[in-house]
């Protein structure tokens, strides 16, 4: 079928580097790899384009240098653009990210009633941007975002507080389901000697490591000072660029720990892959607060066979099997995140098991193929002549 992925949020490049970028790649990847046919309208590239997607049809809408309102009302005029474009290309399915002041799918609905859309919720976009960023026409922004949802044949949320968000704000409570993230498991796998540790490894070098925006909310800072608190056996792996690395620099510098401590910057999402197979362990440690998200860097590290140590909060106890597949602390305890990354740097054996768990539920459960699959199930659309077979590690 022909897919229209609408993506209109300014600060999100389709080939980008942060975990928004990747997200999008993954779901157009998987729409492609079903054989469906899918053109992405967009406002932003980036330059990071992968192989396998240089052939996809992008069509890019560019806003005017401005901020503030004005760039509010570009965003807008851009949807109604390309709204109409969607309506005259002959599309069955209109797939739309969710963004600020972006209403195609409800012109559409106007237009072309008979075409089926997916609205994909990530955040509370209204409330995120007034609490860390500027939202000058607020009344503008709350109706665009509830025309969408109550416009949309299906409105797919990463969580269950951003569902509960969606409804009330307006969304048929009929039409809203849950997809939290996934992962493209043949893209990432594990490093191929996962499977032959025999245990003889507790003396030797642990490679700790983390994939990510450096943000506040990401917790690194934690992680640098639990590290500090192991010994010199482990060292830590940061992928990723950010407004925290100058002072995640300089943290590194005062706990004295700067040796041991690699801030790689921004990295290409096509080199990830091979980063992850380099760590021993991966780290996700969001500190106490509000967790509405669907950690994409956690379905990464499980696809990767990676031990996960990863705070308990949001729905990473779900994700993370309560245990069965990683280690939970609790939000910034800096001393159990020390506690737990030094007991698995001693424990080889129990590093592996954990890792082979782990890329068995990435595989099984947590497959981007899966979880479009389940997306086009739920709108009765045609599915592809392989749509029902299995995914392959």
């Amino acid at each position: 079928m022909r897919i229209a992925y609408v993506l209109l949020d300014p600060g999100i490049g389709v080939f980008g580097t942060k975990g928004a970028s990747v997200h999008v790649q993954e779901v157009v990847r998987a729409l492609r790899a079903d054989g469906h046919d899918v053109t992405v309208f967009c406002t932003r590239l980036d330059g990071h384009v992968p192989a396998d997607l240089a052939d996809l049809d992008v069509r890019r809408h560019r806003l005017p240098r401005s901020s503030g309102a004005e760039r509010e009302r570009a965003v807008a005029r851009a949807a109604a653009e390309i709204a109409a474009q969607i309506a005259a290309g002959g599309f069955d399915l209109v797939y739309e990210r969710y963004s600020l002041f972006a209403d195609t799918i409800a012109l559409l609905a106007r237009a072309v009633p008979e075409v089926s859309a997916i609205l994909e919720v990530n955040a509370p976009l209204v409330e995120e941007q007034l609490r860390h960023r500027e939202l000058a026409d607020v009344d503008a922004a709350t109706e665009a975002t509830r025309r969408q949802l109550a416009a949309a044949r299906l409105v797919s949320c990463v969580s269950e507080p951003v569902a509960r968000w969606a409804r009330e704000q307006g969304a048929d409570p009929a039409r809203v389901v849950v997809t939290p993230n996934g992962v493209n498991t043949a893209r990432i796998t594990p490093r191929t000697d996962i499977a032959n540790d025999d245990g003889d490894g507790a003396g030797a070098g642990v490679t700790v490591g983390f994939v990510g925006t450096l943000k506040p909310w990401h917790g690194t800072d934690v992680l640098l000072r639990a590290l500090a608190r192991t010994d010199e056996r482990l060292a830590l792996d940061l992928c990723g660029a950010g407004p925290e690395q100058d002072n995640l620099e300089r943290l590194a510098g005062e706990l004295g720990i700067a040796g041991r401590v690699r801030l790689r910057g921004a990295v290409a999402p096509e080199l990830v892959p091979e980063i992850l197979r380099g760590f021993d362990i991966a780290v996700a440690p969001y500190p106490p607060g509000d967790h509405y998200f669907s950690p994409l860097k956690v379905y990464e590290y499980l696809a990767a066979g990676l031990p996960v140590v990863a705070s308990a909060i949001g729905s990473l106890p779900e994700l993370l099997g309560h245990g069965e597949l990683g280690v939970l602390v609790e939000p910034g305890d800096v001393d159990a995140l020390a506690e737990a990354l030094g007991t698995l740097a001693d424990d080889p054996v129990r590093r592996t098991e954990l890792g082979h768990r782990a890329r068995e539920a990435a595989v099984y459960e947590h497959d981007w193929r899966r979880r479009c699959r389940d997306l086009l199930a739920r709108v009765d659309l045609p599915a592809s002549a392989d749509l029902l077979t299995g995914v392959r590690a």
